[in-house]
């Protein structure tokens, strides 16, 4: 089969609705990804603000094949495959890649901590060598503060960072790829030759993430770049799963999307009014979404 292309420009952790029994809402986790390809923002399903560790692997792999189902173009998809247990990882990344998805973004086994370098890359390696499939392109998650588990630059010369620039610096020639984990170093990582972000806010702020991924040369990137940060500030004064979901809840006229799992508590009434009223003056919009 032809290699898939890569994957380029932002992608969203795309944030999983519930309905009131707390079960996933395929059709409405569809309708989301579509509107979200409608806007060139690509699909990191099970991402870090898709409630990814509140679902079980039955549901995670029933959700995938929705999508599919759906229509949602398997190209545009980076689906987290990342568990704690790798026979999990195994079977979830078997399908993302069967199905033609871009690529798979890597969780570490994340509850035991302080594990080795070479723990870590008899995980990983068990994973390649069960998945055994050619086009299998993995993206190793590196954010420490969320997985508490590093990926060292060390760790990622054995399997072919500690910081966005080092990755660039020293394994950009090599084609590897670098995605920043927030928008607010979208323009730095793009000047810099990286691929793009994966970026929870572009969840609901699509259009304007994606122009500047879009238009990063022009001469207006910087103010670009500077309205997204006050976008994302708005929202870094709450939970940012519950504050993402409050706002899709708002602008869809559908109160469902303001449900979460437990451990995780939706906004206040009071805490949502705040968070809509602090974004009316950043202009902020959601064109083209439809009530799901």
């Amino acid at each position: 089969m032809p290699p898939i292309p890569s994957i380029r420009g932002v992608l969203a952790p795309v944030i999983t609705p519930f309905d009131r029994d707390l079960r996933p809402d395929p059709k409405r986790l569809a309708s989301h990804c579509r509107w979200l390809v409608t806007h060139d923002v690509g699909l990191a399903v099970f991402g870090t603000n898709s409630e990814a560790n509140s679902l079980t692997l039955d549901e995670k792999l029933a959700l995938l094949d929705a999508l599919l189902v759906a229509g949602l173009p398997p190209a545009r998809m980076m689906p987290g495959t990342g568990c704690c247990a790798f026979p999990d990882t195994v079977e979830l990344t078997r399908r993302a890649v069967v199905n033609g998805c871009a690529g798979v973004l890597m969780l570490p086994p994340f509850y035991y901590k302080n594990v080795s370098d070479d723990g870590l890359f008899a995980s990983f390696a068990e994973v390649i060598e069960r998945v055994g499939d050619p086009r299998l392109r993995i993206y190793l998650y590196h954010i420490p503060q969320v997985s508490n588990v590093p990926i060292t630059l060390t760790l990622i010369e054995r399997l072919l960072a500690s910081n966005t620039r080092s990755m660039l610096e020293r394994f950009q020639p090599e084609g590897f790829d670098v995605f920043s984990g927030s928008e607010t170093y979208l323009l730095a990582t793009l000047r810099g030759g990286g691929a793009g972000c994966i970026s929870g806010v572009a969840n609901v702020n699509a259009p304007a993430v994606a122009k500047l991924a879009q238009t990063w040369k022009n001469t207006d990137a910087e103010q670009q770049q500077a309205a997204l940060d006050k976008v994302r500030a708005a929202f870094l004064k709450y939970m940012p799963i519950p504050a993402l979901k409050a706002v899709l809840a708002h602008h869809s006229g559908n109160d469902e999307w303001g449900i979460v799992r437990p451990p995780l508590m939706a906004l206040t009434a009071e805490q949502r009014q705040n968070l809509i009223a602090a974004l009316v003056p950043l202009d902020f919009s959601m064109p083209g979404l439809r009530p799901s």
